[in-house]
């Protein structure tokens, strides 16, 4: 088969166009399965056999008879399948509708570090509602509150700004929290 491909190839260098359609004939489905199984689509492995066609025809003269011309022209082929991979542009658009929304479009997908509106607006409220509630305690909880999730100190720390010992504070900072937990119950 190989002196067969030769004889076509000398064909097609001496000016016989017709001896390069046997070539495709021989090679297309083949080529072609190459091509499907590096991109896994049927269209671009189609564009991509025909442009490897395309391309050993242009560069015949460069082929060297002493080596197999399928070997040639699946090099081609696969380094243009490696081209695409490497170009291919996402199969979505961030302006394309969501399948299944009503005007939903892919920029509602991405993630963001920035709340709603709305959300900021409730986390506004529930700070407000928390800080009300933490200075309607007592005094000897709402200082230890303060410090202790406000302030983010160890109870240690605490312990060593109050002058009085840990337990006592574990205490408070307990007691504080069930005081504030049952004054703001409905939340």
């Amino acid at each position: 088969m190989d002196e067969l491909i030769n004889k076509r190839v000398k064909e097609v260098l001496h000016g016989n166009q017709e001896a390069f359609e046997e070539i495709v004939i021989h090679f297309q489905h083949r080529l072609y399965q190459v091509c499907y199984r590096m991109l896994n689509n049927a269209a671009e492995a189609e564009d991509i056999a025909q442009e490897a066609f395309v391309r050993a025809y242009v560069n015949l003269e460069t082929y060297d008879q002493k080596r197999k011309f399928s070997t040639w022209l699946y090099r081609i082929a696969t380094n243009l399948c490696i081209d695409r991979i490497r170009k291919k542009k996402p199969d979505y658009y961030l302006d394309a509708t969501v399948p299944g929304t009503e005007g939903l479009d892919m920029y509602s997908q991405i993630a963001t570090d920035h709340q709603l509106p709305e959300e900021e607006v409730e986390k506004m409220e529930m700070k407000d509602r928390v800080q009300y509630e933490v200075n309607r305690l007592p005094d000897k909880y709402r200082t230890i509150i303060i410090l202790r999730y406000m302030e983010d100190l160890q109870l240690q720390e605490i312990a060593d700004i109050l002058e009085m010992p840990l337990g006592t504070v574990k205490t408070r900072v307990h007691r504080g929290r069930e005081a504030l937990r049952q004054q703001m119950g409905s939340m």
